[in-house]
């Protein structure tokens, strides 16, 4: 493969796929750097207020989304005090079709986040590409009515194409806190040939780069301000193993993916 950049001489839809791919991924988390700094700013706040308080960060996502759930959970330079949601009718492995139409049936939110022992002192980061599927909106509906604050990470541009799910609202109507993932209608980035079908979806890379900058910067103001900031090592660096079973026993009560 060769590596070349766009240019006048040679627009964009005339280099190879991955070139094509890695040039608009690069083009669209600088737009997410240059356009959402307000709502990231606010997410941070939201959640190292939350911390401080003695809450936690919840994380939900179905589907595909369901990753960056598990993206923030007890991994290497993560923060200890955040849970993921997990639900496997939900997620891909025990059957991508039938998680689809789950992620589209009403009354299914309420239900996954009662699982957890959330409250008013919480907050939690719900991840939709659409913004419109029933799961998703109706968790954060269920969240707002215990009191949480809820952190919406959403492409408005394609929930804008997209009628609303069985609650008639959107994602992004029922959120305190909205950050754009910059994400085209559909997701993928490259059309191929001309056919009309495109690959090379965004969401994933996109929602990962906004959930490390924001808890990098709760990390940051914890440890600053505070002192100290409950951070996981890495297993195989040294020391790590007291180190992590300390932050693992301290927050287990409220995490049962521990």
């Amino acid at each position: 493969m060769t590596t070349l950049h766009a240019s006048p001489d040679r627009p964009l839809e005339q280099l190879p796929g991955a070139t094509r791919y890695m040039e608009q991924v690069q083009r669209l988390l600088q737009v997410i750097a240059e356009t959402q700094t307000a709502a990231i700013d606010a997410a941070a706040t939201a959640i190292t207020q939350a911390l401080r308080n003695g809450g936690q960060l919840y994380l939900f996502g179905t589907g595909h989304s369901h990753m960056l759930a598990e993206e923030g959970h007890y991994r290497a330079g993560g923060l200890a005090p955040v849970c993921p949601i997990l639900s496997s009718a939900l997620m891909l492995h025990e059957g991508a079709v039938t998680s689809t139409l789950m992620e589209r049936t009403s009354g299914l939110g309420p239900a996954v986040l009662a699982r957890y022992p959330v409250g008013p002192e919480d907050v939690i980061m719900i991840f939709s590409n659409s913004g419109v599927n029933a799961v998703p909106v109706e968790t954060a509906l269920a969240a707002k009515q215990r009191g949480m604050t809820v952190i919406a990470v959403v492409a408005r541009a394609y929930a804008a194409t997209v009628a609303p799910g069985p609650s008639g609202k959107k994602l992004a109507d029922v959120a305190d806190i909205v950050i754009d993932n910059q994400g085209v209608p559909g997701d993928a980035l490259v059309e191929i040939g001309s056919s009309g079908l495109r690959t090379g979806p965004s969401s994933t890379v996109a929602g990962a780069f906004i959930l490390n900058a924001i808890l990098t910067e709760v990390a940051w103001r914890l440890t600053n301000v505070d002192g100290e900031a409950p951070i996981y090592i890495s297993a195989n660096m040294p020391n790590a193993a007291a180190h992590n079973a300390a932050l693992v026993q301290r927050f287990r009560s409220r995490n049962p993916h521990l």
